[in-house]
C-alpha cells in the first residue's frame, strides 16, 4: 500500500513540475527599452507622436493588434506587448526617396523615434 501511494505522489509530482505555471503562456514579457504606456497586454502598439513619458506612451495609439495587419498609419514608436515576435513591415520618405523594410520585434521590444509609415504588421514564433 505505501509502495502504491509512493508511486501515485511520485507521478503526480512530475506531472506538476513538467507542466508550466498557468500565468505563464499568458503573462506579457518584460520591457526591454520602456515601459508599455496605455497598449494593453497581449497587443502590438504604435503611437504617432513623441508623447512618451517616463511610464510609456499615453497617447491614443494609430495602430493596436494582436493578429495581422495592414494599412498604413504614421508610428512614431511602437512597443510589442505580445508573447510572439512580430515582422513590422515600413516605409520612410526621406529627400524625396521612398525606403522600405522589415523589422522583426521581439516580445518587449519597443522603440524608434522616427517618423514612419507602418504598412503591415506580422506574428510568428520563428526567432527575430
Amino acid at each position: 500500500m505505501l509502495l502504491k501511494s509512493l508511486a501515485a505522489a511520485a507521478a503526480l509530482a512530475g506531472v506538476l513540475v513538467g507542466a508550466p505555471p498557468a500565468s505563464a503562456a499568458t503573462s506579457p514579457p518584460p520591457y526591454l527599452y520602456w515601459p508599455p504606456g496605455n497598449c494593453p497586454p497581449g497587443m502590438f502598439c504604435g503611437w504617432p507622436n513623441t508623447d512618451h513619458p517616463p511610464e510609456g506612451p499615453t497617447a491614443p495609439p494609430s495602430v493596436v493588434t494582436a493578429t495581422d495587419w495592414s494599412g498604413k498609419v504614421t508610428v512614431f514608436n511602437y512597443f510589442n506587448y505580445t508573447t510572439r515576435n512580430v515582422d513590422v513591415t515600413w516605409s520612410y520618405s526621406y529627400l524625396g526617396s521612398e525606403y522600405t523594410g522589415t523589422y522583426c520585434s521581439p516580445p518587449g521590444d519597443g522603440h524608434l523615434y522616427v517618423p514612419i509609415y507602418v504598412t503591415k504588421v506580422t506574428f510568428h514564433s520563428r526567432p527575430c
